[in-house]
């Protein structure tokens, strides 16, 4: 008999820990090689962990609930193999995993990586890195976004003790060190005596910093959220805190699009097997506008903006539970109008069934929402962060609109719709934004009625 210890595999880029929802397998259960045997969630998806290997679980090392590290093991399991002890990969590929996780999030050069051009002042130097004992110490894009919001310094974020693998400093470790830090007194100046401040209750979450906390009234009812509520709820939070929002809006007539695609939408769907929504042709139409514009398909990195090579657009998408999730079509730009709907489809597809993997949901340069499917005529989007602009689009309606002819003005029934862009105001100007919104609209409004797919 032989030991397997099963750890947290990689869960995607930037992902550096995972949340236990479920056990689906007890010790002494047996365990077939590719059953699933455990259900995590990181902030981008959930999904579930299959055993690599055949056997029985011996012991299981964490609990529903508990945070657990990339590389962490969390349960082992007893095989039939004739080594003395199996790990998830040998001790030198963990190891170039962690390096690799490391480079990646720390140490990664921008002017060198492909697909990333950094714009930068030539003086400014980049924020010095985070040391731990004379090596460097890895913090999550999450941990270093909310340490850069509360103003806590390399140096300070050095000394706050960790409790994930191997000391590493969790979101949570962030938190409960900002309350204890909210709750030191803070020394008056000689010359300006200390006002006393109204007692306010210490967050224990970014999105419950409010001016205001609500006071349930008899007969209310309380509602817990769930994990994915809770990290929308944060993640929305920080975005505002980020990034400056502006946001533009322009009106489209896209009447000679909704003409054509009610021509060939049978058709379509009869030879690809698919139905053609408004969806694909948005994010085509979007797709190049980014080309138009890369400077729109950037983030930002404290004084620095990392302007992307890829085109890769999220589409936000609803989950039967009522949460937000937004898989993302890797070089959109790329893909033609067949390609954009079968892969849209496909992720709509598997948002709806919640067969979504990690992968699917990385990577995003740029965020497109359809809010006109629920009869909305146009919105304000919060920015999904670390990029820099969102898009969305409101329900096509039929108006009265004027138009010109070759007889001089006339007013016709056309099919208008609203676009809305917010975007972050620290490196996209009025101008730019205003520009690359009303590309996105000129794109739709001349749509070609003959044009074949």
């Amino acid at each position: 008999m032989a030991i397997y210890k099963l750890v947290l595999p990689r869960m995607g880029e930037s992902v550096a820990e995972a949340t236990i929802t479920g056990w689906l397998k007890s010790v002494g259960d047996e365990i077939e090689e590719d059953e699933s045997i455990i259900e995590v969630a990181t902030d981008k998806v959930d999904s579930d962990i299959p055993s690599p290997v055949n056997g029985v679980l011996k012991e299981r090392l964490c609990e529903e609930g508990d945070v657990i590290q990339v590389g962490q093991t969390i349960a082992i399991i007893e095989t039939e193999a004739e080594e003395e002890s199996m790990e998830d990969g040998s001790s030198e590929e963990l190891e170039q995993e962690e390096a690799t996780e490391v480079f990646s999030e720390e140490e990664v050069d921008f002017e060198d990586m492909p697909g990333v051009e950094m714009l930068k002042d030539k003086e400014t130097e980049a924020p010095p890195r985070s040391k731990t004992e004379g090596n460097f110490r890895f913090y999550s894009p999450l941990v270093r976004s909310i340490a850069q919001r509360e103003n806590i310094s390399p140096a300070e974020l050095d000394e706050i003790p960790g409790t994930g693998a191997e000391g590493r400093l969790t979101k949570q470790d962030l938190f409960s060190y900002l309350e204890k830090r909210g709750e030191e007194p803070v020394s008056a100046s000689p010359e300006q005596p200390q006002e006393k401040q109204p007692e306010q209750d210490t967050p224990s979450s970014p999105s419950q910093k409010a001016l205001f906390k609500a006071k349930a009234s008899s007969g209310d009812e309380i509602i817990e959220m769930d994990r994915m509520r809770r990290l929308i709820a944060d993640h929305m939070v920080q975005s505002v805190h980020t990034s400056p929002h502006v946001v533009s809006f322009v009106e489209a007539d896209v009447t000679h699009l909704v003409q054509w695609r009610n021509n060939i939408k049978a058709d379509f769907q009869k030879r690809e097997g698919e139905k053609i929504t408004f969806t694909p042709i948005f994010i085509e139409a979007i797709s190049k506008a980014l080309r138009d514009f890369p400077m729109v398909n950037v983030s930002v990195d404290g004084y620095n903006i990392i302007k992307r090579k890829n085109i890769n657009i999220g589409m936000a998408a609803a989950l039967p539970s009522g949460n937000l999730i937004v898989p993302v079509i890797k070089n959109a730009d790329q893909l033609s109008l067949v390609g954009l709907t079968k892969t849209v489809n496909d992720l709509a597809d598997r948002a709806r069934n919640n067969r979504l993997e990690p992968d699917h949901t990385q990577g995003g340069t740029f965020t497109f929402t359809n809010i006109g499917a629920f009869g909305n005529i146009t919105g304000i989007p919060i920015i999904n962060q670390p990029q820099a602009a969102i898009l969305a689009v409101g329900t096509i309606k039929k108006k009265p609109a004027v138009i010109e002819t070759e007889m001089g003005d006339a007013i016709a029934i056309r099919h208008i719709m609203y676009l809305s862009m917010s975007y972050d105001h620290r490196v996209i100007d009025g101008a730019l934004g205003g520009s690359f919104l009303k590309r996105v609209a000129d794109y739709l409004e001349d749509w070609e009625l003959n044009r074949e797919i």
